[in-house]
């Protein structure tokens, strides 16, 4: 896949700092028909200083929300999407991508880009370079012993898991509609049961720059 037209289905730009144990996260459960479904939709965009390890960052980008857990994992990757994790580490901040760690699926595999500088910034998006710090790893299957690719310090994991986000749909419904004024405590999580196809990337941050950064989250369908 070379370049490709982005689709910014979710464009969640939050500041995170690299020195502390800031949590970023950020959710978008429905889309339009057009987009809702399918390998481009993003749910949920998370990013966190790894709990195991505190000179690390971690990045989630979970796609194709309220599936069910008999869903098959490689089908449901598509070949034709990238997914691009953009960071901006400028001094300026300005919004533009400085750093982008780029996510492709081929043949049952996920194979993870960079950071490295992009290629084009913008509405449009191009694959870097194949030696560009490639790591790969097999899509894990459900419940199954998670396969983790490592390279260069980078790791990463692809495969459907648990929808991690809580929502109380009905009872959002009633506030809405004037016959409710407050959620309960505790509410009930519309999303039990359902399965993202989840994508993780944990790596230094020594390789994001210093201070803080924004970060977000953009799927990129090939032209």
């Amino acid at each position: 896949m070379k370049k490709t037209t982005r689709n910014v289905v979710l464009a969640l730009v939050s500041a995170v700092v690299l020195g502390s144990s800031a949590y970023l996260i950020a959710a978008d459960h429905i889309d339009a028909p057009a987009v809702t479904g399918k390998g481009s939709d993003i749910t949920d965009f998370y990013a966190f200083q790894s709990p195991a390890t505190s000179s690390n960052m971690v990045f989630v980008v979970n796609t194709q929300g309220l599936l069910a857990p008999s869903a098959t994992a490689a089908a449901k990757f598509d070949s034709n999407v990238m997914l691009e994790i953009n960071i901006d580490n400028s001094a300026t901040k300005d919004a533009v991508e400085d750093l982008v760690i780029q996510v492709t699926f081929e043949d049952g595999k996920v194979q993870v880009y960079g950071p490295v500088a992009p290629v084009q910034t913008g509405l449009q998006s191009t694959l870097v370079s194949a030696d560009s710090k490639k790591v790969e790893a097999a899509i894990s299957t459900y419940k199954a012993t998670p396969v983790i690719g490592s390279s260069n310090s980078v790791q990463v994991f692809a495969g459907p898991r648990d929808d991690p986000f809580f929502f109380d749909l009905d009872q959002y419904k009633k506030i809405i509609g004037g016959t409710a004024t407050a959620f309960n405590n505790p509410g009930t999580d519309t999303f039990k049961g359902t399965n993202v196809m989840s994508v993780v990337v944990e790596l230094p941050k020594s390789l994001l720059g210093s201070g803080t950064i924004n970060t977000w989250a953009t799927s990129n369908r090939k032209n």
